[in-house]
């Protein structure tokens, strides 16, 4: 037992964003209980984070609030805002002003003269790829930031994938598959044999039972 009355402890959690395209209250209400209805058992009642970046000013904070709360979301924060009188807005509600990981706060560099200098050798990227090479028990939630994620065993009911970019899997897909989670569309999950619990591109889910016939526990390539 601790000898003292509380602990500190850093945690990560999966979270839904919802980035707002449009202020439009009504609007935004039929298209947030379009998507709860296509997962409802994911979705209903979930925790999301609500990412402003999109809106322009000004912006109706209380309004929206009351109509994404009104769907059953919980908002726990808010991302992307940008606007201080928006900010003030959000923080009279109690709601956390959320950054991003990809927001990050860049001093600029000094100007220093030009001087030649030969062209790097590869001035391309390098798209990073996390390996699992162990099967992923239940319970386990394994995260590939910025890169696509391969496991090449099984994946048990209840374990969970999460991918900024493409998830393959070369064994039993049994638990739940996130391709695309910082928001690209054209992320794809690859399974030899798809038999997950749920499936998600770019916050696009499918649960087990919305995945057609043909393709359950077969090798199968969903995308949106």
């Amino acid at each position: 037992m601790s000898n003292t009355p509380i602990e500190l402890k850093g945690s990560s959690f999966t979270l839904s964003v919802v980035h707002l395209h449009e202020a439009e209250p009504e609007v935004i209400r039929q298209a947030l209980e379009d998507k709860i209805a296509q997962a409802p058992a994911f979705l209903k009642h979930a925790p999301v984070v609500i990412n402003v970046s999109g809106l322009e000013s000004p912006v109706n904070w209380p309004e929206l609030h009351k109509i994404v709360t009104s769907t059953g979301l919980r908002i726990i924060g808010v991302s992307g805002c940008k606007d201080a009188s928006l900010k003030v807005e959000i923080d009279r509600m109690g709601l956390p002003l959320l950054t991003e990981g990809k927001e990050k706060a860049v001093r600029p560099a000094p100007v220093e003269p030009a001087t030649p200098s030969e062209p790097p050798q590869n001035a391309n990227p390098i798209t990073k790829t996390r390996l699992i090479d162990v099967p992923v028990r239940s319970g386990q939630r394994i995260y590939a930031p910025q890169c696509d994620l391969i496991v090449t065993s099984h994946v048990s009911a209840g374990a969970e994938l999460i991918a900024d970019g493409n998830i393959h899997v070369y064994g039993m897909m049994r638990g739940r598959a996130l391709a695309g989670a910082s928001g690209d569309r054209e992320a794809q999950i690859f399974c030899t044999h798809l038999t997950a619990e749920l499936v998600s591109i770019a916050g696009v889910y499918w649960l087990s039972d919305k995945i057609p016939a043909e393709f359950y526990g077969k090798a199968a390539r969903p995308i949106i």
